[in-house]
């Protein structure tokens, strides 16, 4: 379980709080649950019990150590009741909060500012499939006409007497059509004129990302170009 959450200790996380987290949460974590995040909070003086928020794919969990680390509190809120969710970013960190649907705000504060930036956008992706769900089409299976025997072999007949006439040496054979298709590109390509994405820092990798988002939110882009907009920034960051 530590080996799975190896990779949120990349961003000024505590490890040691990283640790009594992940040592809880394999009892926590719902059958089909996925840690998407975890951010701890970094307060000026040192704080040996800091509080965390992880984000999975099916709620948010607010992590509470009490009686001098020995026990923890925990509170989730699911997707499905947070209506909106909210970043501040002040001198010494950031606040991340989040409004529920029953009128409930609930905040934490002194979140390293890179950490309150990766859990907002985790959430807002998590926000907008609830709105937006993936959608797999059925293909529509189309019922063939049944052909009665009588007529397969009138068909058949017919087709042995316009062998017999050959047409062949009248009509000139029509020549072969080839077709070629250029592939389709792979990545979205970049305005000219525009920095390239690997000169940029990663708060202006997310402020690009934030307006794609707009473009998306507005119609003026469309969803599959936004996917590719997003996946090639977040390699960047």
């Amino acid at each position: 379980m530590k080996e799975q959450f190896k990779k949120f200790l990349n961003e000024e996380q505590d490890p040691k709080a990283i640790e009594k987290i992940t040592s809880k949460l394999s009892d926590l974590l719902m059958k089909g649950e996925e840690v998407g995040y975890i951010a701890v909070q970094k307060k000026p003086a040192i704080t040996v019990f800091p509080d965390s928020i992880v984000l999975t794919n099916k709620r948010i969990i607010i992590c509470k150590p009490k009686n001098l680390g020995l026990s923890m509190d925990f509170t989730d809120y699911t997707w499905d009741d947070i209506a909106s969710t909210f970043v501040k970013e002040n001198i010494l960190g950031s606040e991340f909060s989040f409004g529920t649907k029953t009128d409930l705000a609930v905040s934490i504060d002194y979140i390293p500012k890179i950490q309150a930036r990766k859990i907002y956008t985790y959430a807002k992706e998590q926000l907008d499939l609830l709105k937006n769900p993936v959608q797999t089409a059925t293909p529509i299976q189309e019922t063939a006409e049944p052909i009665f025997e009588e007529e397969a072999e009138e068909e058949i007949e017919e087709v042995e007497t316009e062998e017999v006439t050959s047409f062949a040496e009248i009509l000139p054979a029509a020549p072969a059509v080839t077709e070629t298709y250029e592939p389709l590109p792979t990545q979205p390509a970049q305005p000219t004129g525009e920095r390239k994405l690997s000169d940029l820092s990663k708060e202006e990798l997310f402020d690009k990302l934030q307006n794609y988002k707009k473009l998306l939110d507005n119609g003026l882009i469309m969803q599959g170009e936004y996917d590719a907009y997003k996946k090639e920034i977040l390699s960047y960051m």
